[in-house]
């Protein structure tokens, strides 16, 4: 994509998982990717792996949830590489419990890191993205929006980054500015793999029965997100924006 090679953009959580495979997917479409995440040292995998395809990335350490962090990252990346016009707000933990065990510091740092998160990367952003008259958000949800035991910090969360997106959309469009979110579902990452040990089930019995349950009759993969990712950042989607996609093998919404 020719419009892309002189364009940056920000994956946050991209050391690994679904950020890490939307971050090469960007870099492969001709972006330079900032590739963000909590431990600089831990981004270096996924810009090696860009810089090898002969690609263009930068570490960044940051913590999404610290303004004044948040604030220097996106200033050393408009350095270091281009004003940023893309940012794709992925970070993201779990801490898991039902309701009555969940602690005070559960549902705070779910909330930080999702919300406050991608509040202020994109507060950050998009000045850059209003000055070139263009600009992408994409906010990672899950199907978890639409409730899920044992995680009504999480699901909350990703509920809320769907107001976000749609609020986004409202704001900015008159800049070329679309902000669109995607709820995934099962994927197969570390994530969903820990959720199997806390579980005591072994994770290839745990991603069968997923299967099983799912239309397409097979999980999904960090780069199935990645995909839909590209389309959503690309010139041909100016027209989508505010939207939730499910991509999770079947209708969820």
């Amino acid at each position: 994509m020719t419009e892309a090679s002189a364009r940056v953009a920000i994956v946050t959580g991209a050391a690994r998982g679904i950020g890490a495979a939307t971050a090469v997917r960007l870099a492969q479409d001709g972006f330079a990717v900032a590739v963000l995440d909590l431990d600089e040292s831990s981004a270096k995998g996924t810009v090696e792996t860009i810089e090898a395809a002969g690609g263009r990335a930068l570490a960044v350490g940051a913590d999404v949830s610290d303004a004044g962090q948040v604030e220097a990252a996106v200033e050393r990346i408009a350095a270091e590489l281009g004003a940023p016009t893309v940012l794709v707000n992925n970070a993201g933990v779990t801490r898991d419990n039902m309701l009555f065990k969940m602690t005070e510091s559960d549902w705070d740092t779910v909330m930080n890191v999702h919300l406050r998160g991608a509040f202020l990367m994109s507060r950050a952003a998009q000045k850059h993205m209003i000055d070139a008259k263009f600009g992408r958000i994409v906010n990672l949800s899950s199907v978890s929006a639409l409730g899920n035991r044992g995680q009504a910090n999480y699901s909350t969360a990703k509920a809320g980054l769907q107001g976000f997106t749609k609020t986004l959309a409202i704001e900015l469009g008159k800049f070329g500015v679309t902000a669109n979110a995607i709820a995934p579902g099962f994927i197969q990452t570390e994530m969903t793999k820990a959720t199997a040990e806390r579980m005591g089930i072994a994770f290839d019995d745990f991603i069968a029965f997923a299967a099983k349950e799912i239309p397409v009759q097979r999980v999904g993969q960090p780069e199935d997100i990645a995909h839909l990712v590209s389309f959503l950042v690309s010139e041909g989607a100016g027209f989508v924006s505010g939207q939730v996609i499910y991509a999770a093998g079947g209708p969820k919404a």
